[in-house]
């Protein structure tokens, strides 16, 4: 695994996504800082850590995703990975907050970020973001989030972290086309808030913000969040049209 580390960067994913032009670059390269002016989330949500503190990474990854239709598969696959790692770390309650927030009880431990890009000659090549709370333990500001730390008492290293978790993500790439369905069925039983009636708010410009119960049943193939309504019906969203409340 070659890895690159990096005092400060304004992003480690838009770094990475810049040198992923060279071809010969090698899959699952690394990128880690210590301090990132300017992380990225879902829908540009800003991604902020204290210095040196917590698990900021990209991954290089080549030769998983062939098809638009078919990168939420990488999102399984990655979020599977953290969790595993975290689970064996003894971290307690996880779970993924649709699409792919990492989760201990009802806190945001972390978020992932994966940005595809299309080659002239077909190719999918992925930058998978990580950021990590690892060792930060203020979060008075962000009272919706934690980390490692605070909830396990202990302290990490962030560089066994990052090799433990490219390593998880080596295996399942390999295992995927024999246990798909297996790591699809974990990636659901992992769901935050799975089978439990809670608010959602709708994005959609045209319903003005309208807020409205539901209960999350599962993702579509394509990475839509499927919702019972009221109705008994099944509605699909993507990750622009939903936000929920909790």
């Amino acid at each position: 695994m070659k890895l690159i580390k990096l005092d400060a960067i304004d992003s480690t994913n838009d770094f990475l996504k810049s040198m992923s032009s060279q071809d010969e670059l090698e899959n699952f390269m690394v990128v880690t800082a210590e301090n990132q002016t300017k992380g990225k989330g879902q829908m540009g949500a800003k991604w902020q850590s204290e210095l040196g503190k917590n698990l900021i990474m990209s991954v290089l990854v080549k030769d998983f995703v062939f098809d638009n239709e078919r990168v939420f598969n990488l999102s399984i696959v990655v979020s599977l990975s953290v969790l595993e790692v975290l689970k064996e770390l003894n971290i307690p309650e996880l779970s993924i907050k649709w699409p792919n927030d990492i989760m201990s009880y009802n806190k945001k431990i972390g978020g992932i970020l994966i940005e595809n890009t299309l080659k002239s000659d077909g190719r999918i090549v992925s930058v998978v973001g990580l950021g990590l709370n690892v060792n930060q333990t203020n979060y008075d500001e962000l009272p919706n989030a934690s980390s490692l730390a605070v909830i396990s008492g202990n302290s990490f290293n962030k560089e066994s972290l990052v090799v433990l978790i490219v390593e998880k993500m080596k295996q399942k790439i390999d295992l995927w086309q024999s246990s798909a369905s297996f790591f699809w069925e974990d990636y659901f039983n992992f769901l935050f808030r799975k089978g439990i009636p809670m608010p959602f708010k709708d994005l959609n410009p045209k319903a003005s913000g309208k807020n409205f119960m539901g209960i999350i049943q599962g993702v579509s193939s394509v990475g839509k969040l499927q919702v019972l309504l009221e109705d008994d019906s099944i509605s699909e969203f993507d990750i622009k049209e939903i936000q929920m409340l909790y």
